[in-house]
């Protein structure tokens, strides 16, 4: 896992052609917005969290963000402990996120 500062994770997401966007948050905070194009699977979801991340391919690099960095560095750690080799948490997370948002 890899905590990466706002700029050098938006940069790397951008210049990857095997991301995947992970947003790690409950289905009320994606409801007030999100990272365009990621998937939501929510880590407060205890074992249907680990049943979803693990059908997910680990040859992919994961961009995983929650609300202020915490859940998706422990999300990061399950994944990795799960065989996800690449994992990157956005430091600060969707309330310092400064790119583009999108809302449902």
């Amino acid at each position: 896992m890899s905590d990466l500062s706002q700029s050098s994770w938006s940069e790397k997401f951008n210049s990857d052609n095997n991301a995947f966007l992970l947003d790690v948050r409950t289905a009320e905070e994606v409801e007030q917005g999100y990272i365009p194009n990621a998937i939501n699977i929510d880590i407060r979801a205890g074992a249907d969290f680990i049943s979803e991340i693990e059908k997910l391919d680990k040859n992919k690099n994961y961009y995983v963000y929650c609300r202020s960095g915490a859940r998706s560095a422990q999300a990061c750690a399950i994944m990795n402990q799960l065989g996800f080799e690449n994992t990157y948490n956005l430091l600060g997370g969707f309330m310092e996120w400064e790119g583009s948002i999108a809302d449902e």
